[in-house]
């Protein structure tokens, strides 16, 4: 027990038993609802350490944790050895190099093995917008002018440049007015809107009554 305590408070071990520390209380704050996994950067993606669209939080938790057993293992062994002290400094950095090369190592098969528990999901887009009810912020709309508020499917809101088609006669939208987005120019950068009535809005299904069965005797 001893050797084992003066192994993790040593160099390099110690280094990662840190991270370690800090990789279990943010876990632990997951479990208690607390904190939220995706707190790390959403996503690694194609990003340098190429764990392909899995939530950060994996496998930053896998290295660290096997950095540290590697890190420990190097560490009681060096501390077995019959190496000066210049040459443990050397062996030491060694193994704190090989610990971070061995746990991406491992973290990377194991992410890329399971991957497909964690599909990537796509990242937000305007398009996302198309078929949602919008409410006209300008005094009107026309070909060239035009702004609506509309809400996203998390519940934020955001401004939006609309367009509608030449109308004839008076003016279909003014300020507060419902309108559909149903299209989007990429050249443009805005969104075509038609008029939308809210009360002709049918709303959800609802649940047919259950059949009455009668008893007989």
């Amino acid at each position: 027990m001893q050797e084992f305590l003066d192994a993790a408070l040593s160099f390099p071990a110690v280094l990662f038993g840190a991270a370690l520390i800090v990789v279990v209380c943010f876990w632990l704050l997951v479990l208690a609802g607390a904190a939220d996994h995706h707190s790390f950067e959403t996503n690694l993606g194609a990003g340098p350490a190429g764990h392909g669209g899995v939530p950060a939080a994996v496998p930053v938790s896998l290295m660290v944790a096997v950095a540290w057993f590697t890190g420990l293992t190097g560490t009681v062994l060096l501390h077995r050895s019959a190496a000066t002290d210049t040459a443990r400094t050397a062996i030491g950095w060694g193994v704190l190099a090989g610990a971070l090369v061995v746990s991406w190592a491992l973290a990377r098969i194991l992410v890329l093995r399971y991957r497909r528990h964690f599909p990537a999901e796509p990242p937000p887009s305007r398009r996302d917008f198309i078929g949602r009810v919008c409410t006209i912020r300008t005094g009107s709309v026309s070909s060239d002018f035009g702004q609506a508020e509309v809400a996203a499917a998390d519940g934020s809101t955001a401004i939006v440049q609309v367009r509608q088609l030449p109308q004839p006669g008076e003016a279909v939208f003014t300020a507060g007015s419902a309108g559909l987005l149903y299209a989007y120019d990429d050249e443009g950068e805005f969104f075509w809107v038609s008029p939308y009535d809210v009360t002709l809005d049918p709303g959800p299904p609802k649940p047919l009554p259950r059949a009455r069965t009668r008893r007989t005797r």
